[in-house]
């Protein structure tokens, strides 16, 4: 029997690709962006509060509360919370990001809704709305009318409309709840319905989105309910307006307690992007990989085959300067950054990233904008990079700080470049490029064997003539360099179990870095570990494995960043992409096949 994990990060997200918000299990809104996900945190008290208790929160409270449930509704991004008090009273709170197809074209506002109904008794409840703003240093001016607070500050305007008693809500004073009653918060607009018929309309129609969008899925025969929501939060990550695909929706959740592992994942990294295409892809959800090849193509349009940063804002935002607000940080854990020093980088399998994401679209006619022979002609420019790139020192992987060496997986990216561009270049009949490519592939092959591969520790290691081992070498059958069985890969499996796995979980890698040794499991090795073994013929012990990491997920089937091998703990930015695709590549390598029914 797996033991259920201790969790802090129990939240579950709402969203509907230009903005999310998370909803712990009293039904507080305790972190939310606008206007959108890199934007201002209105709700921050995930963070912590520059002001007293329930600050930068909004809360909806059931007096004398002692119980909650939580769940979404089944094939939704649509929340649902129970609160029960003491006496039998209950109320449930239904929340949600309108999303749904509206006079030809997709409606995502800026606005949360929150719908109350009774369920039991007569419940007193109290409405908390402080959204604060400038991270927390600003109240906003409030003002009101007959159905609506308005709150006011730092150039963003937010309106919340209600059928509520407004001076209940504007003053926070208790009462009893003796019908429906919504709550629409969003840009200082006039709703054109009553707010509670409106309420109930966009909650049906963003309710039939979500199935209609799940029922597309093609799904394993198991570990249906976690793919499910697996995929549903990584579509909810994605920025609909540029193709932009985020890391997580919230800055500075540390790596492990009292550490200075705090960053910003609010931004498109080309890598986890890629990862994110490529895990939707498998389920046959090609909408996202259309928007984010968007978003690739303007990357490549601005760099002239020049540097790629490994990761720009979501608008293509170049500059993202980290710098750090007074917040005492996810529980008093700062510090709290804004922005990412990563920008900076130079992490060469960025290209790798950039024409793995688009590959597939070469070849996919399902696609209603084919790829064309500019669209290739754009990543040879970055297949060029990458072969200068593939045997210079660059910050790796894991974004090392204050080291550089050639990391053995930033060639190993660089490789994958060169040989689906070959691969592309003969889709479209152009012999001369495909061997060029081949050639070029084969040269970094060749540097990659003689150099990436240690005989003394009998595996690859994490860089050019080192020793260290590196959960990303796992990836070197995934991408095709060996297949599967060879024995060097296979070596390279177990060295790693062997040194970097604690229990069911797996390590980035054991050498001190710029912070010290790590001290959590990161997710997506674990999830790359999950692969390897199943690639070599360890399947058994590969679901052993996998349905451990299904037991880490928090009460609403989401994971983090990183986990305590100790307790399941989850710690890092949150929700985290690359956890969730790890939950979508293990289903789809575990599962038996749908034939086996027959």
């Amino acid at each position: 029997m797996i033991p259920t994990p201790p969790q802090s990060l129990d939240l579950a997200i709402v969203g509907n690709c230009s903005f999310a918000g998370l909803i712990d299990r009293m039904a507080r809104v305790v972190w939310c962006c606008l206007p959108r996900f890199d934007g201002d945190p209105v709700f921050h008290s995930l963070l912590g509060t520059r002001g007293e208790e329930g600050d930068g929160a909004f809360a909806i409270e059931l007096e004398g509360v002692v119980r909650s449930e939580q769940a979404y509704v089944e094939n939704t991004a649509v929340v649902v919370t129970r609160l029960f008090d003491s006496s039998g009273n209950a109320i449930e709170i239904t929340d949600f990001a309108p999303r749904f197809h509206a006079k030809g074209r997709m409606f995502r506002p800026n606005a949360l809704v929150r719908r109350v109904r009774v369920i039991a008794g007569h419940p007193r409840i109290r409405v908390r709305c402080r959204p604060r703003f400038a991270y927390g240093s600003r109240e906003p001016e409030v003002t009101f009318g007959s159905n609506h607070v308005r709150f006011v500050a730092n150039g963003l305007t937010l309106r919340l409309t209600t059928n509520a008693p407004v001076t209940y809500v504007r003053d926070e004073t208790p009462f009893l709840i003796d019908g429906p009653l919504s709550f629409y918060l969003g840009p200082d607009e006039s709703l054109t319905n009553h707010p509670d018929l409106l309420c109930r309309e966009f909650e049906e129609q963003t309710t039939h989105y979500w199935r209609t969008w799940t029922r597309r899925l093609g799904l394993p025969l198991e570990y249906q309910e976690a793919v499910i929501r697996a995929a549903i939060t990584l579509k909810l990550c994605t920025y609909e307006e540029t193709g932009a695909i985020v890391a997580a929706v919230t800055t500075s959740i540390p790596e492990a307690a009292n550490t200075e592992r705090n960053w910003d994942y609010r931004y498109c990294w080309l890598r986890d992007a890629f990862f994110v295409v490529r895990a939707l892809n498998s389920l046959s959800e090609m909408e996202t990989m259309e928007n984010y090849l968007r978003y690739i193509n303007n990357i490549a349009s601005m760099t002239n085959g020049d540097h790629v940063q490994p990761l720009y804002g979501i608008a293509l935002e170049k500059t993202l300067t980290e710098t750090t607000v007074d917040l005492p940080g996810y529980r008093g854990m700062g510090p709290v950054r804004v922005g990412n020093q990563a920008y900076e980088h130079f992490q060469h399998d960025v290209y790798g990233n950039i024409v793995l994401g688009a590959s597939q679209a070469f070849f996919d006619k399902r696609l209603l904008h084919q790829p064309g022979i500019d669209d290739f002609e754009r990543l040879e420019v970055i297949g060029e990079r990458a072969f200068a790139m593939h045997d210079q020192p660059d910050a790796g992987l894991w974004e090392l700080r204050t080291r550089a060496r050639v990391h053995t997986s930033s060639s190993l990216m660089c490789w994958a470049a060169c040989d689906r561009l070959a691969k592309i270049a003969g889709q479209f009949g152009r012999a001369e490029r495909a061997r060029h490519w081949h050639e070029r592939a084969e040269q970094i092959r060749a540097t990659i064997l003689k150099r990436g591969w240690n005989e003394k520790v009998g595996a690859f290691v994490e860089s050019f003539e080192g020793n260290d081992l590196d959960a990303s070498l796992l990836l070197i059958a995934e991408v095709g360099f060996l297949p599967a069985k060879d024995p060097r890969f296979v070596a390279t499996v177990e060295r790693i179990g062997d040194s970097l796995k604690r229990g069911h979980h797996l390590f980035r890698y054991h050498a001190a870095d710029d912070f010290g040794a790590p001290e959590n499991a990161f997710n997506i090795c674990t999830f790359w570990y999950i692969d390897a073994l199943a690639r070599i013929g360890r399947k058994e012990e590969a679901r052993e494995i996998y349905e451990a990491m299904l037991a880490c997920r928090n009460h609403v089937g989401l994971l983090s960043e990183d986990t305590t091998p100790q307790t399941g703990e989850m710690w890092g930015n949150f929700p985290q992409t690359y956890s969730m695709v790890g939950i979508i590549n293990g289903a789809m390598r575990l599962s038996d096949g749908w034939d086996s029914l027959v």
